[in-house]
């Protein structure tokens, strides 16, 4: 447990957690940062004289290192390995996102580290999951692509279309990492009892698409990408283009609010009486695609901004930042030279924590690891021998 750390001035409903992470890019680091946002204390482990990722951001944009402190560390000697299993006896949590074997390999994989702290959570993402044909391999769209998510997202007679990494890196690794960590650590105060968590970005991915899987089963949901209710094979659940060059989404599933999109545009009342008869798509596409047309996406907008139409602008991620309803929620917020999207979720008690720059390196080791119990002159010999980069 985290008792022995000091607690730091944070807030949030994670207060009084402490996490350490393995340095990484995808998930991890996102993962990192929700629980940091959260109230966590994170300590960020950074593997000493290794280059920096092969996308590297100054570090006022580099959010995977925000609200964490840092420690640079050579995990190839053993008094590194030693040093990350004195800080794990200390801590709540340990998040990883190597290939499997890898932790082991230094030292840190679970039957070490829980031998110092049976309570420890300690979470891994992978790709393909810690055993299996696929687990040593690497890849990133490669991962929706097995999960068969890949081949579902795309316009009928297009190529499937790489959803950013939200999907695989970011759904089915960070997110399903923080919900099964937060699980441990909900079982943790009965049992009091540690576990490993095993993250694959393909099954999270296959997760997120159970409903999908369920309108397959019941003959609701073709194999072929982009003719389905909602992959852009309905002309109501889909984007169409305005004159100004510019789209609009249309997602009008339920009748009532159909009726109320085809009142508006407007289409002609067969459309609306036979809205699920997909005999009528094509041409009901058609003439959706003719009206939308004659318009600009912000003409559309007014028009329906007060509806129920389920009509919106699709803004691009700049334009999103100064939406009305966006800045009335304050969804973005500003830390340092960065505008970006506010933690989330939110909490009725509890504040989250904003993720900052990370302080001046060269002062942090000290700090941090006194924190944990280490006396300043152990430290500094730590630093003298190079085993803190």
């Amino acid at each position: 447990m985290s008792a022995e750390v000091a607690p730091q001035a944070k807030t949030g409903p994670l207060a009084g957690l402490t996490v350490i992470e393995m340095a990484g890019i995808g998930p991890v680091p996102l993962a990192g940062l929700m629980l940091s946002e959260m109230g966590a204390e994170v300590l960020r482990i950074e593997r000493a004289g290794s280059p920096r990722p092969f996308l590297t951001l100054p570090d006022e944009y580099d959010i995977d290192r925000h609200g964490r402190s840092i420690l640079r560390i050579d995990l190839k000697r053993w008094e590194g390995a030693e040093l990350v299993l004195r800080l794990v006896e200390k801590a709540d949590m340990l998040i990883e996102g190597f290939r499997p074997d890898v932790m082991e390999r230094l030292g840190l994989g679970p039957d070490a580290v829980l031998a110092r702290n049976s309570a420890l959570i300690y979470g891994r993402t992978t790709g393909f999951g810690q055993d299996g044909p696929l687990s040593d391999r690497a890849g990133h769209i490669t991962y929706l692509a097995y999960s068969g998510v890949l081949h579902a997202i795309g316009h009928e007679g297009g190529r499937p279309v790489p959803p950013l990494n939200l999907v695989a890196d970011y759904g089915g690794g960070a997110v399903m990492l923080v919900a099964g960590a937060l699980a441990a650590l909900f079982e943790r105060s009965r049992s009091g009892r540690g576990q490993v968590i095993d993250a694959a970005m393909t099954e999270g991915a296959s997760m997120l698409t159970t409903p999908v899987h369920a309108l397959m089963a019941a003959g609701l949901w073709s194999g072929m990408r982009g003719a389905n209710l909602l992959d852009s094979g309905a002309p109501f659940y889909d984007t169409y283009e305005t004159a100004d060059a510019r789209h609009v989404a249309v997602g009008c599933l339920e009748p009532r609010f159909f009726a109320e999109f085809a009142r508006l545009l407007p289409l002609d009342e067969r459309f609306v009486r036979g809205q699920y008869d997909r005999t009528l798509w094509p041409q009901m596409r058609a003439a959706i695609v003719d009206r939308v047309g004659q318009k600009t996406r912000d003409d559309w907008d007014r028009l329906f901004a007060a509806t129920d139409a389920c009509v919106a602008p699709v803004l691009s991620l700049r334009e999103a930042r100064d939406h009305p309803h966006n800045r009335a929620r304050n969804a973005f917020v500003t830390s340092g030279a960065l505008e970006r999207p506010a933690p989330a979720p939110r909490f009725s008690r509890s504040r989250p924590t904003l993720a900052a720059m990370p302080a001046d390196y060269d002062r942090q080791a000290a700090t941090v690891l006194a924190r944990f119990g280490l006396p300043e002159i152990e430290t500094e010999a730590l630093v003298k021998s190079g085993v803190i980069g």
